[in-house]
C-alpha cells in the first residue's frame, strides 16, 4: 500500500506556493468581509465576489499570459499599458461609424502593428527589451491621447460592443470565456509544438540556442508580437467593460502588475523558466488582494502599502533559499 505524499513533496510542486497564497489571501477575505463566499443566480447570471474578482482580473490574465512569453526568453514589455490604451482608443474611435467588426480588427491590428514593432527593435535592431518597449510606453499612450484629442470618448451603441466586456454567456461573463479559449490555445501552442521548448531554451542560453540551429530572432520576434496581441485583447475588453476609451488611465500599469503576476506564478525574470498556469493564478493573487483591501474599508492611502507588503511575503515564499530551507 502506497504512503501518502510528503508534505515536502508538495511544496516542490511549481504551483504549489502560488495556490497557498491564493487560497490563504480567499480565506482572510472570507473571514473579514460579510458574504464574501456568497454566490446567487440572477436573471439567469451567476453573481458574487469570487465571480467579481474573476471577472475584474481577466484584462490582467490576457496581459500575463503574453508577459510570460516574453519574460521566458529573458526579456521585459513596459508598453503593455500603452498597447491597452491604444487598442480601446481605436475601437470606440470606430466602433459608431464603421460598425463592430471593423473596429475590433483596427483595433487588434494597431495592437499587431505595435508588437512588429517592439520585435523589430529587440530581435533585429538588438536594442534591449526594457529601453525598447520603453519607447512605445511613452509614445503609445501620447499616440492614443491624441486620437482622442485628451478627451474620453463613450460608447453608446452598437450593443454588441458591450459584449466582450459586460456580456454573460452560460450565466458567466464573457470575459472569462475568453481568458480560457486565449490560455488555452496558448497553453497548446506550447506544449503540443516545439515553440514552447524553443522559447525556454532561447530564455536559458539564447548563444547556446542559436549554434544549436534555434532561430532566435524569429522566437524572440514572435513572443512580442504574441504579447501585444494579447495586451489588444484585453484593451478591447475593458473599453467594453466601462462603455468608454480613457486614453490617459487605460491599462495605467497594467505593465507592471503582468510583471507581478508571471513572478509570483513561478516565472523567472532571468528566463528559461515558466508556467502559464501560474501567471493566471499570479494575475488572480493581484485580483483577490485587491478586491480584499477595498472591502475591508483599508483607507486608501495604506492600499499600496499593504499590497506591497503581501507580494514581497509571496515573493519570498517562493525564493530559492526559502524552499532549500522549507525541503
Amino acid at each position: 500500500m502506497s504512503s501518502p505524499p510528503a508534505p515536502s513533496s508538495f511544496w516542490r510542486h511549481p504551483l504549489a506556493r502560488p495556490l497557498a497564497a491564493l487560497a490563504l489571501l480567499l480565506a482572510v477575505a472570507a473571514l473579514f468581509v460579510p458574504g464574501f463566499l456568497h454566490l446567487e443566480i440572477k436573471d439567469g447570471h451567476l453573481y458574487g465576489s469570487l465571480i467579481d474578482i474573476l471577472h475584474r482580473a481577466a484584462p490582467l490574465m490576457l496581459a500575463a499570459l503574453g508577459m510570460t512569453l516574453v519574460i521566458a526568453t529573458r526579456g521585459i514589455d513596459v508598453s503593455v499599458g500603452a498597447v491597452v490604451a491604444i487598442a480601446g482608443t481605436v475601437a470606440c474611435v470606430l466602433v459608431g461609424s464603421h460598425g463592430l467588426a471593423i473596429a475590433f480588427a483596427a483595433a487588434l491590428g494597431a495592437a499587431l502593428l505595435c508588437g512588429l514593432w517592439n520585435g523589430l527593435l529587440v530581435s533585429a535592431l538588438g536594442l534591449q527589451p526594457i529601453i525598447a518597449t520603453l519607447i512605445l510606453m511613452v509614445a503609445g499612450r501620447g499616440l492614443a491621447q491624441l486620437l482622442t484629442d485628451g478627451q474620453i470618448i463613450t460608447v453608446y451603441e452598437p450593443a454588441s460592443f458591450f459584449w466582450l466586456g459586460g456580456g454573460y454567456l452560460l450565466g458567466l461573463p464573457v470575459s472569462l470565456f475568453v481568458v480560457a479559449t486565449v490560455g488555452g490555445l496558448t497553453a497548446l501552442l506550447m506544449k503540443r509544438t516545439a515553440l514552447g521548448l524553443f522559447i525556454q531554451t532561447v530564455g536559458i542560453n539564447p548563444v547556446a540556442a542559436r549554434l544549436a540551429g534555434v532561430r532566435t530572432a524569429a522566437i524572440v520576434f514572435f513572443v512580442y508580437v504574441y504579447c501585444s496581441l494579447g495586451a489588444g485583447l484585453a484593451g478591447l475588453m475593458i473599453s467594453s467593460n466601462i462603455k468608454s476609451a480613457d486614453a490617459n488611465n487605460a491599462g495605467l500599469l497594467l505593465e507592471l502588475d503582468a510583471i507581478l503576476a508571471v513572478t509570483l506564478g513561478g516565472g523567472q525574470l532571468s528566463g528559461g523558466k515558466f508556467s502559464l498556469a501560474g501567471s493566471l493564478i499570479g494575475a488572480l493573487i493581484i485580483q483577490t488582494l485587491t478586491s480584499t483591501i477595498y472591502a475591508m474599508g483599508v483607507p486608501p492611502q495604506v492600499t499600496m502599502v499593504v499590497k506591497a507588503i503581501v507580494v514581497f511575503a509571496v515573493c519570498i515564499s517562493q525564493s530559492s533559499i526559502w524552499s532549500r530551507r522549507t525541503a
